[in-house]
């Protein structure tokens, strides 16, 4: 539910973007899936996708009420990807299969790209970061030397990849 927490991160934030990223494309995968194949209804997806969002704005109600900024409520990136889900359902005919391999390497690749948008929408992430700090790591998982330029510095390219392969492997186990 708090997958949004990445905005607070200054040092953190491309890192903890990924990570949220794909828990979640794990997260709508998994259910929506669940979802899909129980009901066999098309646009069932879309629907789950909204019951989350829909959730996850009355957490980050909670969130605003101890003064956090109005900003930090969580805009609905899961619907688009939940209807490419819905589409690639309807698209193969129902087949369950094709669900989980077309539908996760779809939802894997795009929903780090909508995720993109909860950044946009914050005022100065910067700026938020230092007026409502969080809790930074402890010195054990800090590491000795930051790895620079890794993975091209590109969070959205590294949570896309990383969320289709593993969104088609969590839906399948699912």
């Amino acid at each position: 539910i708090n997958a949004g927490d990445y905005i607070f991160y200054t040092d953190w934030a491309w890192t903890s973007f990924t990570i949220f990223s794909i828990s979640q494309t794990l997260m709508l995968l998994v259910g929506a899936c669940y979802y899909l194949t129980f009901t066999g209804v098309p646009g069932t997806a879309t629907y789950y996708a909204l019951i989350m969002t829909v959730y996850t704005w009355i957490a980050k109600a909670a969130w605003f009420s101890l003064g956090y900024p109005y900003d930090f409520i969580v805009t609905p990136v899961w619907l688009p990807s939940a209807m490419l889900l819905d589409l690639v359902y309807w698209a193969t005919k129902k087949n369950k299969h094709s669900l989980i391999l077309f539908g996760g390497v779809l939802v894997g690749m795009s929903l780090p790209l909508f995720n993109m948008v909860n950044l946009i929408t914050v005022a100065d992430p910067l700026e938020t970061a230092f007026k409502y700090p969080r809790p930074t790591l402890p010195p054990y998982m800090t590491p000795i030397e930051p790895q620079v330029g890794k993975f091209y510095n590109s969070p959205v390219a590294l949570g896309a990849g990383a969320g289709a392969v593993l969104g088609c492997t969590m839906a399948a186990l699912g």
